[in-house]
C-alpha cells in the first residue's frame, strides 16, 4: 500500500462511499510506525497507551513497550453489556431481521429487533475488522468510558464482573472544558454566526424550542427529511433544525425555497446547514426538547442540559441507546424508527417515519401532563448528578483518579522499557 500524508483530519463522515472504509482504517494502522518511533524518543518513557478502539493496532504496540494498553469506548457500559451479550449468547444468528428478542441477561428487560443490531455485530463488509477490534478489547488492560455511575449503576457493576473490575467511567467528557468557543465548536468551525443563533433563541420563550439535530453522519434521504420537517411545522412549535451539508443539504434547500417551507415557518423555524454549535444551544434557556439521532455523545449532552429526548436512531449502536433513554432512564419519546439505514442503501428505505409520528413525539415530550414532567424531572435529575460526578469528589473524578493510581502501580511493579 501507498503510504500518504493527509495535509487535514480525515474521518468516516467524510467518506464518499463505504467502499473507502477499508481505506480510511489500513491508513490509521500507518500511524503505529510513527507513534512508536516518538515513544522510543520519549524522556522519561511511556507508561500505558489510552486509545480508541478502532485503533487495534495499539495493542501491539504496548506488548511491544511493555505497557497497558486501555481502550476508551464512545459508547455507555449498557451498549457495551448489550453486544457482550448478545455475542456471547449468539441469539441474533437465531431469530430473522423482524423478530424481536430480549437481550440476554441485562439488569432490565430489553426487547430488540436483529434489524436494529450495529453492523459490528452483522455487517459484514469489514466483519474481520470489527472481530480484531472485539478481540483487541476484551484482551485490553482495562477500559475507559463516557459516562458516569449515577446514569447506568447497575450497567456499570455488571460490566465490571463481565470484564473484570477494570472498568473506568469518567464521563460526560464533553462538560470538562467550559470555554465557550470550545462549547460551540466541538471539534469544528460552526457554519452559522454564534450571535445570530443566540439572538434568535433569546426571542423565544423559555422551553419552547425544538432542537433537530440527527447527526454529522446522517444519511436520512430527502424524501424522508421532508416528513420530519413537515412534522416540526405542523406540531406549531418553535424549532432549529440542523441539516448536514453536502448534496443533501443543497436538494434540502431547493425544497425549502420551492415549496414555500422555510417562508411559512421564518418566524418560529431557523434552519442551520452543516456544523451547528450543539451544545450552546441545548443549554439555552429557550430549548425544551431534543430530536436526537441517539449517538452517544448527543445523547449525553442532552441529558447535561437537562432536556427531554425525541428518539430516531440511526444506526451502529444508536437503537440500544433509544431502549435505555426511554425504557430504562425513562426521559425520551421515540417516533418510532424500526431498523438501521444501512450505509450505500439509503435510498433502498425512503420514509420509515411519517410526519404524524414526529408531530405526535414532539407533542409528547413538549406538553405536560404527568408523564411529560415525570420526565423533566427526571433528567433534570440525572443532569445535576453529571455536574457533580465531575466535581473534586464526584464519581467520574474519584474515577480518574483511581485510573492514574493503577497505572502508576502497574509501572511500580513491573517498570517501563527505555
Amino acid at each position: 500500500m501507498q503510504k500518504r500524508v493527509f495535509q487535514r483530519d480525515v474521518s468516516m463522515e467524510m467518506l464518499p462511499s463505504k467502499e473507502l472504509l477499508n481505506n480510511l482504517l489500513a491508513a490509521m494502522s500507518l500511524l503505529q510506525e510513527p507513534l512508536e518511533q516518538k515513544f522510543s524518543n520519549l524522556d522519561p518513557p511511556i507508561s500505558c497507551i489510552v486509545s480508541d478502539k478502532s485503533a487495534v493496532w495499539t495493542s501491539d504496540t504496548a506488548s511491544k513497550f511493555h505497557i497497558p494498553r486501555i481502550v476508551f469506548d464512545g459508547t455507555s457500559c449498557f451498549s457495551l453489556l448489550t453486544t457482550h451479550n448478545i455475542l456471547a449468547s449468539k441469539i441474533h444468528e437465531t431469530v430473522s431481521d423482524s423478530k424481536p428478542f430480549v437481550v440476554p441477561g441485562l439488569p432490565d428487560h430489553i426487547v430488540l429487533t436483529r434489524s436494529q443490531l450495529p453492523n459490528a455485530i452483522v455487517g459484514t463488509n469489514i466483519a474481520d475488522f470489527h472481530k480484531k477490534e472485539r478481540d483487541a478489547e476484551l484482551s485490553a488492560y482495562g477500559v475507559v468510558v463516557n459516562t458516569l455511575e449515577e446514569l447506568e449503576p447497575s450497567y456499570v457493576k455488571e460490566l465490571k464482573r463481565v470484564r473484570g473490575e477494570r472498568v473506568w467511567c469518567v464521563g460526560p467528557v464533553s462538560i470538562c472544558n467550559k470555554d465557550k468557543s470550545d462549547k460551540s465548536e466541538r471539534g469544528n468551525r460552526t457554519s452559522i454566526e454564534l450571535d445570530a443563533c443566540l439572538k434568535w433563541l433569546d426571542s423565544k420563550n423559555p422551553s419552547s424550542v425544538v432542537y433537530c439535530c440527527l447527526g454529522s453522519m446522517s444519511t436520512l434521504q430527502p424524501v424522508q427529511l421532508k416528513e420530519l420537517g413537515f412534522g416540526m411545522e405542523e406540531s406549531n412549535r418553535s424549532f432549529v433544525w440542523v441539516i448536514r451539508g453536502g448534496k443533501i443539504s443543497n436538494e434540502m434547500d431547493k425544497w425549502f425555497t420551492e415549496s414555500g417551507f422555510e417562508e411559512r415557518t421564518k418566524d418560529r423555524g431557523l434552519i442551520i446547514r452543516g456544523w451547528a454549535p450543539q451544545m450552546l444551544i441545548l443549554s439555552h434557556k429557550a430549548v425544551g426538547g431534543f430530536v436526537t439521532h441517539c449517538g452517544w455523545n448527543s445523547t449525553l449532552e442532552g441529558i447535561c442540559a437537562g432536556l427531554p429526548l425525541i428518539t430516531w436512531p440511526l444506526f451502529a449502536e444508536q437503537f440500544y441507546n433509544e431502549k435505555f433513554i426511554v425504557h430504562v432512564l425513562g426521559i425520551g419519546v421515540s417516533v418510532g424508527a424500526g431498523s438501521s439505514v444501512k450505509w450505500g442503501k439509503e435510498e433502498e428505505f425512503g420514509v420509515m417515519v411519517k410526519k404524524e409520528a414526529v408531530m405526535e413525539a414532539i407533542d409528547e415530550v413538549m406538553g405536560g401532563g404527568e408523564e411529560g414532567e415525570k420526565r423533566r424531572r427526571r433528567v433534570a435529575e440525572l443532569s445535576e448528578a453529571a455536574s457533580k460526578a465531575l466535581e473534586e469528589g464526584g464519581s467520574s473524578f474519584l474515577n480518574m483518579e483511581l485510573l492514574i493510581n493503577d497505572i502508576q502501580e502497574f509501572v511500580s511493579q513491573h517498570g517501563v522499557v527505555d
